[in-house]
């Protein structure tokens, strides 16, 4: 297979900055391999219609439908699964491409006021848009905040922020919001013999439970919780908020913004880079990053648990994105290889609009294929792979509505 010619559409300039030179062809400073990484994130997002773990209870003892269970689904706990990197890469990849929007805003003429004032504005839209998504169920609006956009949301002003700090105070900002949030929970009391689990939604022989200082960081018997259980009852609920049945937090946008921060440092370094690809630099910030968090969790120090958003999970996730990222960068921009990549454009270049599509329009599709086709349409290959070819067949919908507002230029923006 040859590599493709490089060939950028004017969209896909739009977040990025291009360098003109009489007599010169255009040449674009932004890496579409962020666009099909973003589009690869937002796939995996969408595609947990296709119910994998039905599959695989439908076979029992076939590794191979519980390898793909297991990587559509959260670990329980400590740990991580293909599924537990679409958040925090798509955390990540806000904060790479910051840097290429900051610089083509500036080009435009753009003051520090203004954009900050559009960067407010932007935080709040995603914060109000994650609300709207969590309440789609509830008799009442449902006021959460561990929601993707609304975490995104919480800590995007002061991302944008440190996007015009010099490099040493980014990384400096870095250690002390990891530091910091560290410390805080360590200071917080444990929860010790005794502790009424059952009041906080955790069963008390959970397996998952630590001991010693780990125990820190046990499900809902954390900083987090009691920050929750004062912050989410301050809002009109249909009964006080006790634990999340998950253990999600709040206050994980703290270290989120972390996971932002250090894809506002790679989109930095490709920026600064380019044409050329820093893969050095990515490469070792990446085995730092997973080794990091290995060792501080092996040590006792602090967990790698991507629910309550651990700095050690901050750690090792931000460590995975930089390889992913450099991953996609060396087989699109060094290696040439396109083509196969264009369904994953096409996805992350309207990244919202495929979140909402997939928040918003699963049902509707499920609901129309049951009333024109048939309740059985779908068991052509039997009951148990009656989920993944349903789920199939609703992901492919997704995509045409993706595709065609990629070929009208439809592009939902926020």
């Amino acid at each position: 297979m040859q590599p493709d010619t490089p060939t950028i559409p004017a969209s896909a300039v739009a977040a990025g900055e291009t360098r003109i030179q009489p007599g010169a062809p255009v040449i674009s400073t932004r890496n579409v391999a962020m666009d099909a990484y973003r589009g690869f994130v937002m796939f995996l997002m969408m595609a947990e219609v296709l119910r994998l773990s039905a599959v695989a209870r439908a076979f029992p003892g076939n590794w191979f439908w519980a390898v793909l269970a297991y990587n559509q689904s959260h670990v329980a706990w400590a740990g991580c699964s293909l599924h537990d990197l679409i958040q925090p890469s798509f955390s990540f990849l806000v904060g790479v491409a910051l840097p290429y929007s900051i610089a083509s805003r500036m080009a435009k003429g753009g003051a520090f006021p203004r954009m900050f004032g559009h960067a407010l504005w932007r935080a709040f839209l995603l914060a109000a848009l994650g609300i709207f998504l969590r309440s789609m169920s509830s008799q009442q609006t449902n006021f959460t905040f561990e929601d993707t956009l609304t975490q995104i949301g919480l800590g995007y002003p002061i991302l944008f922020v440190l996007g015009f700090c010099r490099p040493r105070w980014q990384w400096t900002a870095l250690a002390v919001i990891l530091a910091g949030y560290w410390l805080a929970w360590a200071l917080y009391p444990a929860p010790g013999t005794g502790y009424d689990w059952a009041a906080v939604g955790v069963p008390a022989d959970w397996p998952h439970h630590y001991s010693g200082f780990m125990a820190h960081w046990d499900k809902n018997s954390n900083l987090g919780n009691a920050f929750d259980q004062w912050f989410l009852n301050l809002f009109p609920r249909s009964k006080p908020f006790v634990y999340n049945g998950g253990g999600y937090l709040t206050l994980s946008f703290i270290p989120t913004l972390g996971t932002m921060l250090l894809g506002l440092i790679a989109g930095r370094w490709l920026r600064t880079a380019a044409p050329q690809i820093p893969y050095r630099r990515l490469l070792i910030a990446g085995a730092a990053g997973i080794a990091a968090g290995l060792l501080l969790h092996a040590a006792g120090i602090n967990p790698v648990v991507k629910r309550i958003w651990t700095p050690a999970w901050t750690l090792f996730s931000g460590g995975a994105c930089f390889l992913l990222l450099a991953a996609f960068c060396w087989v699109i921009e060094t290696k040439g290889y396109r083509k196969w990549a264009f369904p994953l454009v096409v996805i992350g270049m309207n990244s919202i609009a495929a979140y909402l599509i997939a928040h918003l329009f699963d049902r509707f599709i499920v609901s129309s294929f049951r009333i024109h086709l048939g309740p059985d349409a779908f068991k052509i290959l039997g009951d148990g792979l009656e989920p993944l070819l349903r789920g199939s067949a609703v992901l492919l919908v997704f995509w045409l509505i993706l595709f065609w507002m990629y070929r009208r230029k439809l592009f939902l923006k926020v």
